[in-house]
Formats: structure tokens, sequence, C-alpha cells
């Protein structure tokens, strides 16, 4: 069997080469979008990590078998498409929660205390021109709003909790008597109630730009907006607007949903802390990423269901023989 990868983003496949080298494995990295075009047309597995796999990488994989996902979100791959052809699409979900919400408490704690600013002014040689002038919370007195209550938002909670912030959150698949010590509010509540606002969202039809302009009017003026989770979830002319006009105090960013180069306006701002991307990682979740996403396509491949299965009705298909 012959299994592809898309592409990576950590420095070597190693864990990758290792694992399927005595399983009558051809491991394949492919170059560019072009040559993934032509190696997954006789590929079995697909391993992908930010490609994205649109209908017509799907459908050029006569016998694909299965996609999977190296990480938790699944919005680069054409999952309807994949459900028709009978190709399996999984994940990894569970596996770099504390250093997602490790970088999340991280921007939270920088912006609150102005961190960069007043760091880039001290070794500019103004050290007596740093200002007292931003909104400073006492996190025991402030309110952390979650968006999306999941594994990371749970993790987030107990770290958060533990600085003496209340945390509340919006989660429309949460019941509040499944959850202790965080009150469950609807979205425009947790807005307005919030100091500090953490997103946690996948990125869905439902939640495409969730937080709009709408949605800013009912936060707070001097609030803190974090987004770890994926770029489209927030209206960025929208999120610019409410920078400039004072309303939003910092912005914590690891994703972003518009262009990277100096052009995005989003740069301008000393309050805006931008990451390219990075909150999944440490050495550690790297290299369970690699091993339990190569132990997954594997095993589907031999004919066992993915503990991470996104597209359950891929199992209809009379092509699809999983136990």
């Amino acid at each position: 069997m012959k299994v592809v990868i898309s592409d990576y983003v950590w420095p070597n496949i190693d864990i990758e080469t290792n694992f399927f080298k005595d399983k009558n494995i051809n491991l394949v990295v492919s170059k560019n979008k072009s040559d993934l075009k032509e190696q997954i047309t006789d590929a079995d597995g697909l391993l992908f990590c930010f490609e994205t796999i649109d209908e017509e990488i799907l459908k050029l994989g006569k016998k694909l078998k299965v996609a999977q996902r190296y990480g938790i979100g699944v919005d680069n791959i054409d999952i309807d498409v994949a459900t028709q052809l009978g190709i399996v699409v999984a994940n990894i979900p569970d596996y770099c929660i504390d250093e997602v919400s490790d970088h999340a408490i991280s921007m939270i704690l920088s912006l609150n205390r102005v961190l960069h600013r007043d760091s880039d002014l001290v070794k500019a040689g103004k050290w007596n021109e740093v200002k007292k002038d931003k909104r400073v919370y006492r996190l025991s007195e402030a309110t952390l709003g979650l968006l999306g209550y999941g594994r990371i938002g749970k993790r987030i909670s107990q770290k958060a909790l533990s600085f003496g912030l209340n945390v509340i959150a919006y989660d429309p698949y949460i019941k509040q008597e499944d959850v202790d010590g965080v009150k469950i509010y609807d979205l425009n509540q947790v807005l307005s109630k919030s100091d500090i606002i953490s997103l946690h969202l996948p990125l869905t039809k439902e939640t495409h730009h969730i937080i709009n302009y709408e949605q800013f009017n009912f936060m707070k003026d001097n609030s803190i907006l974090i987004n770890v989770s994926r770029g489209g979830l927030i209206n960025e002319e929208a999120l610019i607007k409410n920078l400039s006009n004072g309303k939003i105090r910092g912005v914590g960013l690891d994703v972003i949903e518009s262009t990277i180069d100096k052009s995005n306006k989003l740069f301008d701002f000393d309050n805006v802390i931008i990451t390219p991307h990075t909150a999944f990682f440490s050495q550690e979740s790297s290299e369970e990423l690699q091993l339990r996403s190569s132990e997954q396509l594997y095993n589907t491949l031999i004919g066992i269901k993915p503990k991470f299965l996104i597209n359950p009705d891929v199992l209809k298909n009379p092509n699809v023989d999983l136990k």
C-alpha cells in the first residue's frame, strides 16, 4: 500500500518513517500541490496538515481509503465529497490541549499586563516614557468568557480559575447541569458580561464570522479578544474598526483570515499579538501527533474503524468495511 503526506510543519518525518517501515507501506512526501495531484492517484492513505484537500484532489485519489488530518480542525478538506467517494476522514482532537490552552492564557496575561508594548518601549530607550494609560484588569475581579466549551475550553477554564478569574461560557451543545463552576449563557450574554473573550470553536457555516459587527456592539469597552482556533471566526474588517475606535483594548490571534503580508492592517496595532498558528506546538505534542496520526491511518487501512471518525455516514458506503 501507499501513503502520501501532503505537508507537515515539523523538522522531519522520522516518526512516520519508522512506524511504516515494517508494515509494507510505501511512504511518500509530496513536494507541492502539483506533485500531490500526481502522487494521490495510486495512494491508499493520505496524511494532511494545512494543505487544502479539495474535491479535485479527492477525486484523483481513485484508490484512496482514508484521509487522516494531522491535527484537530478539518475545515481544509471537503468532507461531503470524501463521504460520497467512500473516503474515511479522521482527526486527532485531543493531542495538544495543554499547548493551546497555555498559548491562550499567555496571550491573556501579556495583553492584560501590556507586556509587549512596555517591553518594546524599554528596549527603545524609553523606560521613563511608559505610561499607565491602558486599562489593566485585576484578574480576580475580571470575567473570562469562553466561546466553545470542549476539550480546550474546559482546560483553559481550569487554568483561568487558578488565576481567580470568573469564567462563563457559550456552547450550544453543553447543558448547565453538565458543567461545574462555570455558568453557561447564550452568545450575546457572554459577550456583554466578559472582560476577556476567548474563542475555541470549529470553523463551520454556523460559526463563520460568529464575531461580526453586531457582536462587537455587545462587548464591553476595553475588552480583550483571543482567537487560537480558526481565522474565519472573526470578521477582520469589524475587528479593525473596533480596534481603531478603541472599543477593543487588546487582541491575541494565532490565526488570521486575511493576508499575512505587511499590507494587513492588523499589523499596524501595538495592542495586537499575532503568532503564526503555533499554539499547538511543543516537541511533545508534535511527536505525539505524528505517531497517533500514523497509527490511526494504518489501523483504518487494515479495517479498524478510527476512534476519531469525522464522517460516520461514510460507513454506509458498501465499499467501506470497518469494524
